[in-house]
């Protein structure tokens, strides 16, 4: 079974509408990089049950986010921060070589400083 390392990213954002033994048993996949086997035998469950809990959930997952779009939209905001992050860092710099306006440099660190606070949100 190959692994598509976006049920990972999405199991961050759906994870907790799943069941607990359906996240638990992802997140074993996943994250942990556990076999099917070796789940199998840490839960009590045959390998097949593993795969077939590991296919539903998926299935889940990939559901809500076609429903919700949630992780999508972070990803969307997350490179649009880096992209005012960059753009302020680059008229900080030309402020510096150029002009030396205060108002400009306090404006642009003010972008910087509200862009680092909502990344890390």
């Amino acid at each position: 079974m190959a692994k598509d390392m976006k049920i990972s990213f999405l199991l961050d954002f759906y994870g907790d509408m799943l069941t607990d033994k359906q996240r638990e048993v992802v997140n074993f996949y996943y994250n942990d990089d556990l076999s099917l086997s070796e789940i199998a035998e840490n839960e009590g469950i045959t390998r097949q049950g593993v795969r077939d809990a590991i296919k539903r959930a998926e299935s889940q997952l990939l559901e809500m986010e076609k429903r919700l779009g949630f992780a999508r939209r972070f990803q969307q905001v997350r490179g649009g921060l880096e992209e005012i992050r960059e753009a302020a860092g680059r008229i900080q710099q030309y402020n510096v070589q150029g002009s030396c306006s205060q108002e400009i440099g306090r404006n642009a660190g003010r972008i910087l400083q509200t862009v680092q606070k909502l990344s890390e949100l």
